[in-house]
């Protein structure tokens, strides 16, 4: 995910903004997710940041279910790795750093978030194309982009793109300050 013009990704400098209570009150992790994530399924958690989702993610798929929470930046991990140090959740969670240009996760998983990360990938296609190959079948993604920084017309795109690869999608669901698309295998 690599940078490029338009394409920046948020620094670990600002985390502190991807992760805090007003966040988790407008865009509540386990009001978003509940009717896609079950117990003992195996997620990914795409751009996962300071591990706001992850965390509500371990939660959800409980002590037989793993999250895998990938990101580019070591920093954002580190910042997920001391959140969740000595919790009952750590085990469930795998923290995992992508490549400048692929994610590179060998494990098949249920369900995937990529939230508000999809406008920051350079090449959508061939992330569309890695998403397909990682999913099992009929699994699912949600993608959520930001109002402010993705015009309807480029979120039409994204979908178009993620359609060409073979993923279909299904649902639209509501979230405050965001275009969204459930798309499945």
């Amino acid at each position: 995910m690599k940078k490029q013009k338009n394409k920046q990704i948020c620094p670990v400098e600002k985390a502190g903004g991807l992760d805090n209570k007003i966040r988790r009150w407008l865009q509540n992790p386990q009001k978003i997710l509940k009717g896609y994530i079950k117990e003992g399924m195996v997620v990914l958690d795409v751009g996962c940041g300071p591990g706001l989702f992850s965390v509500e993610m371990a939660k959800m798929v409980g002590k037989s279910g793993r999250v895998i929470s990938a990101d580019l930046q070591e920093g954002m991990l580190q910042k997920l790795k001391i959140k969740i140090q000595g919790t009952e959740i750590e085990k469930r969670i795998k923290l995992h750093k992508c490549e400048e240009d692929k994610i590179v996760v060998s494990e098949k998983v249920d369900f995937i978030l990529a939230f508000y990360m999809v406008h920051e990938v350079p090449d959508q296609k061939k992330f569309f194309k890695e998403i397909e190959s990682i999913l099992k079948p009929k699994g699912k993604v949600l993608i959520v982009e930001p109002k402010f920084h993705v015009s309807k017309k480029a979120f039409e795109k994204t979908i178009i793109d993620a359609k060409d690869i073979g993923l279909k999608p299904i649902e639209k669901p509501k979230i405050i300050f965001s275009r969204t698309m459930i798309l499945e295998k």
